[in-house]
């Protein structure tokens, strides 16, 4: 089958692979062009690009897809399909009706939950139990088309972003190649999404990573947990913004006010519920991450420490 891939971020590469790797044939990746990184701001390649150039893949970069020179170019193609994995752009849909088999989505929720641009990380700081991968027909809307296929895992108690993007990264590859197969098969039947049960996944901003000491332990916990690895869980201490790394919920309760830190054979804060987070990785503003042992070592703490005071 020759399939153009559409991809961006680190996510897509497994897919990508897999493909190749199926046998399928892949005539051109389509990927976002480079951008400045670091501090000396040089353009830099997205993983996609980097991983079509290891397998000598030809690489097309438009600013915008759906510019008339974009849509021509694709054209001369004619692939049986297509397949998207965080693009980073809307496609129109004179680009969605060009392959036969349509333009093929790997999104990392069972939709119709958690649609847009950050299922990952909501499903951990909104406290599910569970997630996966669907495959989709992309159709005009926001992650509304049919069903292909699904697969489901638990979410582990301390499993934090970065993390479960690589498990849902694999995962992905493994049902599209799947889908794929099926799909040329006849063994495939589309499902609509039930909109009754649509749920968002909007993108992050870094205020959502401003932690609430009201909220109770266990919703803190998910925050750390899941705004990784930007803009991350932020707090203030002494009047300085604090970063939380790497939490644990633990059975110890103390009566004290929300965000107070404790620290008796480990660093805990206590939550808006009476709970306790201990806090095991932490970085102030500009400094390194370090154990958060090391950093009450360093700084004496007492009860009238509270974080976000």
């Amino acid at each position: 089958m020759d399939i153009i891939f559409l991809g961006t971020p680190e996510f897509a590469v497994p897919t990508l692979e897999r493909i190749l790797a199926a046998g399928h044939s892949v005539p051109l990746v389509v990927t976002q062009p480079d951008r400045p990184k670091g501090r000396k701001q040089e353009l830099t390649p997205s993983p996609v690009k980097a991983a079509a150039l290891r397998h000598k893949v030809p690489v097309y970069q438009p600013e915008r897809i759906r510019r008339p020179e974009a849509v021509q170019y694709l054209s001369e193609f004619k692939p049986d399909a297509m397949v998207v994995v965080g693009y980073g752009q809307i496609i129109p849909q004179v680009v969605i009706d060009m392959a036969p088999l349509g333009i093929i989505n790997v999104h990392a929720s069972l939709l119709p939950e958690l649609r847009g641009a950050g299922p990952i990380q909501w499903s951990i700081a909104r406290g599910f139990e569970r997630t996966g991968v669907t495959t989709m027909r992309i159709n005009a809307g926001l992650d509304t088309g049919d069903i292909l296929l699904q697969w489901e895992t638990p979410i582990g108690e301390n499993e934090t972003a970065p993390e479960l993007s690589v498990r849902l990264a694999e995962a992905g590859a493994d049902l599209l190649v799947r889908t794929l197969a099926e799909l040329l098969a006849g063994q495939v039947q589309p499902e609509p999404q039930n909109d009754t049960f649509a749920t968002y996944a909007p993108i992050i901003k870094k205020d959502d990573g401003r932690i609430d000491w009201k909220d109770p332990a266990h919703r803190i916990h998910n925050l750390i947990r899941g705004l990784q690895p930007w803009p991350g869980a932020q707090t203030s201490f002494r009047g300085q913004s604090l970063h939380l790394w790497r939490s644990r919920l633990v059975p110890q309760r103390w009566d004290l006010p929300p965000g107070t830190l404790v620290s008796e054979r480990g660093v805990f804060a206590i939550g808006g519920d009476g709970a306790a987070l201990e806090l095991l990785e932490v970085q102030l503003e500009g400094r390194k991450k370090m154990m958060a042992d090391v950093f009450a070592n360093g700084h004496r703490l007492t009860h009238a420490d509270r974080l976000g005071a």
